[in-house]
């Protein structure tokens, strides 16, 4: 399982890991197995873990006042899950988080990631790590206010086409911020061009 991570953090970065610094990461990367439809985290809670995927699919959501489930993010191998909030500053999450398949991954605790930070290959993959964030964040607000639910569907079969494979319709629809009903509509209308 670590050699994936350290497989990971390597491909995204240029400064190499020395033998103690990949000695260090798997002492603070601790393997974690959910299995399907089981909570990383609640609604409320204090996110104290951030997880590296493995193996396996994992959703993020809230659930609003009337119970629907709003999907945030969708998660597969080589992903990072946690609440990023409420990891740093220790307070309760608004989300939900939990394996949509059964899951392995690497977890870590705050005062080990900071354990870490100092090593030049994390702070240069962080880096990496956090504009590729920033990147995607950006551009999924701009797809839910500026593109058509149309669209929003063909970024996602261009962007991340796997989702398709591995997540329901229901949960295809809410990431986009549409209904099944419209999702359907769109699928059937594209395989006719």
């Amino acid at each position: 399982m670590h050699e994936q991570l350290i497989n990971y953090i390597r491909k995204h970065s240029t400064t190499p890991l020395t033998e103690n610094e990949i000695a260090l990461l798997k002492e603070v990367y601790v393997p974690k197995k959910l299995r399907r439809k089981q909570y990383f985290l609640q609604e409320g809670q204090v996110c104290k873990y951030v997880g590296f995927i493995v193996s396996g699919a994992m959703r993020q959501y809230t659930v609003d006042s009337k119970g629907v489930e709003h999907i945030t993010r969708l998660c597969i191998e080589n992903w990072w899950t946690g609440d990023r909030e409420s990891f740093t500053m220790l307070t309760p999450t608004i989300y939900n988080i939990d394996a949509w398949e059964d899951t392995d991954m690497l977890i870590i605790t705050k005062a080990d990631s900071n354990r870490i930070e100092s090593i030049p290959t994390i702070t240069e993959w962080r880096r990496r790590l956090d504009n590729n964030h920033a990147f995607a964040l950006q551009k999924r607000v701009n797809a839910s206010l500026g593109m058509s639910a149309e669209e929003r569907y063909a970024d996602l079969v261009k962007t991340y086409p796997e989702f398709l494979q591995r997540f329901p319709q229901h949960m295809i629809a809410s990431y986009l911020g549409i209904t099944k009903e419209t999702l359907s509509r769109i699928r059937q209308k594209s395989l006719k061009k």
